[in-house]
């Protein structure tokens, strides 16, 4: 057992050595890539992907029905597939020469517009929120790809994970929505895990709102907290100086000494902030009896219902196999690449974290 610990520290001691270096090389790495961005080479911009889930959707199911079948009967049913899938291309063909015939002059701008009309499409978006919304950097970009694809008929579903957060992150993310709704395309809210306070900002601007039974939904409500070290600076004779111009340009202060004041200042900029919270969700839900909701207290789905804070109970992927069944369901995704220097720290991250977590499961053991 002592030979197996001094065998991990070693291990443990090595690999700390090549990160180390790995490090360096890393470092070396993105410093030559900010000098060829420094002399007039742009950073590598990020692409949106779209993934038809409808066409993985049916493949899927085409697997999982050869595999429950005996190796004959299989490959009857991966004829019949393939027969199905060169029939349903060859009336797509038959389809876009009838429109070729009905447009006549037309230009082929207008006849692709007719075939995209032809077409009933749901997009769909995931945002996983943190306390900076940091996803709206992605929202936003794919949003902009929808609403220049997007024609009549087309609509879009938001897979949506957040216990909120910054009011100015979370105000734009939703901002972000309602452009899809300004443009008068049908946007569905999904909930599986919970949509609170910053969350459920954006989740009002759908025109349908579902969660999963306990989702958490909710919380509107506006809440702010800071520590004061003034006692310990004065403890210590430490001075602490800070100087604003304007009165309220600093109200309540990590290190200075708060007044009363402050805090009333303070409480009043809260309470304006929770007052445009609900004049947001008002506006959106106009049926929601605001006041009652609006005490910073969650639900869980079923009962959010009851409240009127959603509009069903339903997974977001109930809702996409639905939509799977009359309509081409894509998934749109806005990814920037990585540099070298990145991929190698995620890498060396994956690799540490890796064995150190089965060193330490090896010690529990032993002991």
């Amino acid at each position: 057992m002592e030979f197996l610990y001094d065998f991990g520290l070693f291990l443990l001691k090595a690999i700390t050595i090549v990160a180390a270096v790995l490090f360096v090389v890393a470092g070396v790495i993105s410093a030559g890539a900010k000098n060829k961005t420094a002399k007039g080479k742009q950073k590598p911009r990020g692409e949106v992907t779209l993934t038809n889930l409808t066409e993985k959707h049916h493949d899927m199911i085409s697997h999982l029905k050869q595999e429950l079948v005996s190796a004959h009967e299989a490959k009857i049913i991966a004829k019949a597939d393939k027969k199905a899938a060169k029939e349903k291309d060859k009336a797509a063909k038959e389809k876009a020469k009838e429109f070729e015939k009905q447009c006549g002059d037309d230009t082929e701008q207008d006849l692709e517009t007719t075939i995209e009309k032809e077409h009933k499409r749901l997009f769909i978006l995931d945002f996983n929120g943190d306390i900076k919304a940091s996803s709206v950097a992605s929202l936003r970009e794919e949003i902009s790809a929808i609403l220049t694809l997007a024609t009549e008929g087309d609509e879009v579903l938001l897979k949506l994970e957040s216990p909120g957060g910054m009011v100015h992150g979370y105000g734009l993310a939703a901002s972000q929505l309602q452009r899809i709704r300004d443009k008068g395309i049908p946007l569905t809210v999904a909930v599986d895990k919970v949509a609170a306070s910053g969350g459920y900002m954006m989740a009002v601007v759908a025109d349908h709102i579902a969660a999963a039974p306990f989702a958490i939904i909710g919380s509107i409500g506006v809440i702010a907290q800071l520590p004061n070290f003034n006692k310990v600076l004065k403890k210590l004779d430490v001075d602490y100086e800070q100087h604003t111009a304007g009165e309220y340009k600093r109200t309540l202060t990590v290190f200075g000494e708060n007044t009363d004041k402050d805090r009333e200042k303070f409480q009043e900029e809260l309470e304006d902030t929770h007052v445009l919270f609900k004049e947001f969700v008002t506006q959106n839900r106009p049926d929601l009896d605001v006041d009652s909701v609006a005490t910073g207290e969650h639900w869980y789905g079923q009962r959010a219902i009851d409240k009127g804070l959603i509009d069903s109970i339903k997974t977001s992927d109930d809702l996409i196999l639905d939509a799977i069944q009359e309509k081409e369901v894509f998934e749109v995704t806005y990814e920037i690449p990585k540099t070298l220097g990145e991929k190698i720290g995620l890498n060396v991250a994956k690799i540490v974290e890796s064995v150190t977590l089965k060193l330490f499961n090896n010690n529990q053991t032993g002991a």
